[in-house]
């Protein structure tokens, strides 16, 4: 089962050392993007025997995730694996998500930081916790879904699955465009725990997204809109009642 570990980066010079070090215990094929850094982070990621894209600009997180999502379709890898790079996610959970990719019964296994059965002292902002729980109510109850935690970007999926696949958002909303797909493609999704961890509780999303009602406003937009284009391959439910003003063209 050749898997690809894929770990976007934006200026984590404080993290991306002690990141890819233990990353490196538990995987060979390691590929960083690097969305245009401006700190240190492109010289120490020059440090590790991993495979490398570097943008001049960012981009976004989306597109972090579109690259490796094409990269390990071009290169064959069976599994791909996505974590984050500020010690958020754990390398240690690894092995889980490569044993659970090896009943072969699913093609996306996400994590879920609500699922942990061991304590924790970490807890997130609450109006993050909020807009999670709102968002991840709306995309079960519209795709029928049992997710539990649909932001969480430690995930697993299976390459060929994502193989068609046209993904265009480009920021932090891509997960509500990639559950929409996900389903509409008829994907195996399943959850797995994974700690809960939160280092950074002042992190910036930029601009207007660092307002919570309109983060949500965007992420409710940006969902909409893909259950309009994939309507015809989801539930009858999936846009029973959705606000005029969340919907695409208005």
């Amino acid at each position: 089962m050749r898997t690809l570990i894929a770990i976007p980066v934006y200026n984590e010079e404080k993290y991306v050392r002690s990141v890819l070090t233990r990353v490196m215990q538990y995987a060979e094929d390691i590929l960083v993007i690097d969305d245009g850094s401006t700190d240190d982070t492109p010289r120490i990621v020059g440090e590790f025997p991993v495979r490398t894209i570097r943008r001049e600009g960012n981009e976004g997180y989306g597109q972090s995730m579109i690259d490796a999502f094409t990269y390990a379709n071009q290169h064959d890898f069976g599994w791909l694996i996505t974590m984050d790079c500020d010690e958020q996610h754990e390398p240690a959970s690894i092995p889980d998500f490569l044993e659970r990719a090896g009943r072969d019964d699913l093609d996306v296994i996400s994590g879920s930081r609500y699922l942990c059965e061991q304590p924790t002292a970490d807890s997130p902002p609450a109006e993050r916790r909020a807009i999670n729980a709102q968002i991840t109510k709306e995309i079960n109850q519209r795709l029928r879904l049992r997710l539990t935690d649909a932001f969480c970007g430690f995930k697993a999926y299976r390459v060929a699955s994502l193989e068609g696949f046209r993904l265009t958002e480009k920021g932090y909303a891509f997960p509500m465009q990639f559950w929409v797909r996900a389903v509409a493609n008829g994907m195996r999704i399943g959850e797995i725990p994974v700690r809960l961890i939160y280092n950074d509780l002042t992190r910036s999303f930029g601009g207007r997204l660092d307002d919570a009602e309109q983060r949500l406003r965007h992420y409710r937009q940006i969902l909409h809109c893909e259950l309009e284009r994939c309507a015809a391959k989801l539930p009858a439910s999936a846009l029973e009642g959705v606000d005029a003003g969340c919907r695409c063209g208005s």
